[in-house]
């Protein structure tokens, strides 16, 4: 099984290609949760992720004949882009598989390293099945993303640096999708301090875990669906699987709705932008996924920061409705000079931002003596979207809540 050993090899490898990255006290989340909160910034790794530690270590590994004939990997985007930089650095050819709907942010910066791109499959483990063909066809080395003891060992060097950062640090909080992550972090914390409590974090829509730990045995999943693209996959490695029940304390799970809020939160808060597998840790914060007791010094590792605008605009919306900070309303007018200035007049008593405004005349969906009006609104909260959606009903409009 791996060892602290195994993992303090791996600091030494990749000391000069991999960041120090930093882990900072937060103020505006301790004051949240009651706790002594410190996020580790794996966000300022280069590529934006952690996954450079664990490819590295394993491609500084390989012998001069794998170097020579090249590797292969599959991934969902954060694994592609330290491998393709790992592989370059070392002089040697890479190609990656992704996911043909991966983020193109993440396909770009892949290529931009180095990699070869190939799309392939609907999600991680289709693109891993294609992976494998490359590798027996073009005899090139396949570097796992989580399912290899080389890979796990850098992953865990994290660990190191939350002990060295934060040596009174009492719980860790860390995202898993394949578990190599947590494998190798939980490894090298526990050696150094067995008292450390480390939980692991899924994606309820990539929730294998909890099952599998629950059944002794791994589990696949049918499908993945999450808005935490890094995470996304069916099942956990065997080689994780078997740290991960020996040394991580508890599992626990997010739905993609508390995802988006903690990534709006770290945006808005910490001025930190994380992608959903990296505010996966957080989430769980937020929302009480775990207990823990007050003043607990508590380190969720932000591990990911790579997400594609499109989908950032999609997350932020998604949080500012969780939150109760976005209203989108759809009624209907009777089409007459002043009829929308009165209704405008009804939110903006409210102290409501309206956003944007869609009018209607040629709707098939209202009479022709009527107008369709869609309302984007900036609002403070559920009560005050409570008052404001109370206020235009006893004015006598019928509201539909879009978002």
């Amino acid at each position: 099984m791996l060892s602290l050993a195994d993992v303090e090899a791996a600091h030494d490898r990749i000391a000069d290609v991999v960041r120090h990255t930093p882990l900072e006290y937060s103020y505006a989340f301790s004051e949240m949760t009651g706790a002594d909160v410190h996020l580790k910034l794996e966000t300022f790794q280069r590529t934006g992720a952690f996954k450079i530690r664990g490819a590295t270590n394993r491609i500084a590994t390989l012998s001069e004949s794998e170097r020579d004939a090249g590797v292969v990997t599959a991934s969902a985007g954060n694994h592609a882009q330290g491998v393709a930089l790992a592989a370059t650095r070392a002089g040697t050819d890479s190609k990656i598989v992704m996911p043909e709907h991966a983020p193109i942010s993440k396909v770009e910066a892949t290529e931009r390293y180095g990699g070869q791109t190939v799309l392939h499959g609907a999600d991680y483990d289709d693109a891993q099945s294609k992976a494998h063909e490359i590798e027996q066809a073009e005899g090139r080395t396949y570097v796992h993303a989580f399912d290899d003891e080389r890979v796990m060992a850098g992953q865990g060097t994290i660990g190191l640096e939350i002990v060295e950062d934060c040596p009174d640090v009492e719980t860790v909080l860390v995202p898993v999708g394949g578990g190599g992550l947590i494998s190798g972090i939980a490894t090298a914390m526990k050696a150094r301090n067995r008292d450390v409590r480390v939980i692991g974090v899924q994606a309820e829509g990539a929730a294998s875990l909890p099952q599998s730990l629950t059944a002794g045995e791994i589990r696949e999943l049918d499908s993945v669906n999450t808005i935490a693209d890094g995470i996304a996959t069916r099942k956990v490695g065997e080689t994780p699987f078997e740290v991960i029940r020996e040394h991580v304390d508890e599992v626990v799970t997010v739905p993609d709705e508390e995802i988006a809020v903690a990534l709006t939160y770290l945006l808005e808060r910490s001025k930190t932008l994380v992608e959903g597998a990296g505010a996966v840790p957080m989430a769980a914060l937020l929302f009480g996924r775990f207990d823990y007791d007050d003043g607990e010094t508590i380190v969720p590792a932000l591990c990911g920061g790579n997400i594609d605008t499109n989908q950032l605009t999609t997350v932020l919306v998604r949080g500012l409705v969780e939150t109760g900070r976005y209203l989108k309303i759809r009624t209907v007018l009777r089409d007459r000079p002043g009829a929308l200035e009165d209704l405008v007049e009804i939110i903006s008593d409210r102290r409501a931002n309206i956003y944007a405004i869609q009018h209607d005349r040629t709707s098939r969906d209202v009479a022709m003596n009527e107008a369709d009006v869609e309302i984007d609104i900036e609002t403070r909260g559920h009560d005050h979207i409570d008052e404001l959606l109370a206020a235009l009903r006893d004015a006598g409009y019928e509201v539909e809540v879009l978002a």
